[in-house]
């Protein structure tokens, strides 16, 4: 029996992922650029988010496939904490972002007379860089608290696939109490608050949708906050699941597989969400793979490239139809 089968299997299938994520998250980045007709606050956020994606994915992900080829999987001390922070960092800011869009989804919906007034192009570049700056140091008074309030003793072995926080803890031989309570605080602070403005945004905007007249202009009103809608369900439920269930049972092995539903495979559902659910960047990815695909038969070799057998370009295009 072939013992390398199993490993290969899954270091292709997350190979997969790990690219359909990039390209996917840098089309959307791409459109969004390119694109005058996109360049609105709604798409703003969104170009914000897949740029955020692609580096929330990067953190984790390709240090994960190097440890697949490897039989000692080590991380150095530095390695992991700064893994720790860019993964804490990223996730705050995520958690900004989401609340960021779905305030703009409200103004649109709710207010739709002050919407052009409020959310000019100042401030929202004000709110995005804010939201950056505040969410890397929030992460840094965190990573601060837990590595100056925890002794490492051995053996220093994380029982994850990267550096988290709940693994970290199982290391210590010292008290653990103090970097719990900053935990719990950080967690309030960063995804529960910025969650539960987010559900009070959504049912203004779902009272809105249901008062108007027209079976045209709710399907409208609809159509333009359905996609974020999916995201911050699929955002949160998989992180909530996944901290539910960690504090339910002992089970390591299933929390590690809950884990890889918000670090693997959301960042690459989110361009796929926004590609079948929204048309202008519908269209406009669709133009940016035929330019891409025509200007690939012009060269002497096929640019396009595929993994495993599988052709991106022929994946997305897919997806797009």
């Amino acid at each position: 029996i072939n013992q390398t089968a199993p490993v290969a299997f899954i270091l292709l299938d997350f190979s997969r992922i790990y690219a359909i994520t990039m390209v996917g998250n840098s089309l959307i980045l791409i459109a969004v650029s390119v694109d005058k007709r996109l360049h609105t606050p709604m798409y703003f956020f969104l170009g914000n988010l897949s740029f955020l994606e692609v580096w929330y994915t990067s953190n984790i992900t390709p240090k994960m496939l190097m440890d697949l080829l490897k039989k000692e999987k080590t991380i150095s001390l530095v390695g992991c904490i700064t893994q720790l922070y860019v993964f804490c960092a990223l996730g705050t800011v995520e958690c900004f972002l989401l609340l960021l869009m779905s305030y703009d989804r409200y103004l649109a919906i709710c207010n739709p007379l002050h919407y052009a007034k409020v959310m000019n192009w100042n401030f929202c570049y004000t709110l995005s860089a804010a939201t950056w700056l505040l969410g890397f140091l929030l992460a840094a008074g965190l990573n601060f608290i837990v590595t100056t309030s925890l002794t490492l003793c051995g053996p220093n072995q994380v029982d994850h696939f990267f550096c988290d926080l709940t693994p970290l803890l199982k290391l210590s031989c010292s008290d653990t109490h103090p970097a719990e309570v900053a935990i719990f605080v950080a967690c309030f602070a960063v995804s529960l608050a910025p969650f539960l403005l987010t559900i009070t945004s959504y049912s203004y905007i779902l009272f809105t949708i249901l008062n108007i007249p027209s079976s045209s202009g709710k399907k409208k009103a609809f159509s333009t906050c359905s996609s974020h809608l999916i995201v911050v369900s699929t955002f949160y439920g998989t992180l909530g699941i996944t901290y539910a269930v960690s504090i339910g049972t002992e089970s390591v092995e299933l929390n590690k597989m809950l884990s890889l539903f918000y670090t693997v495979l959301t960042p690459m559902l989110n361009p796929i969400v926004y590609s079948l659910r929204n048309k202008e960047v519908k269209n406009t990815l669709k133009k940016l793979l035929s330019k891409a695909s025509t200007a690939c038969k012009n060269l002497p070799r096929n640019c396009f490239f595929s993994l495993g057998g599988i052709s991106l370009p022929f994946v997305l295009n897919a997806i797009l139809q």
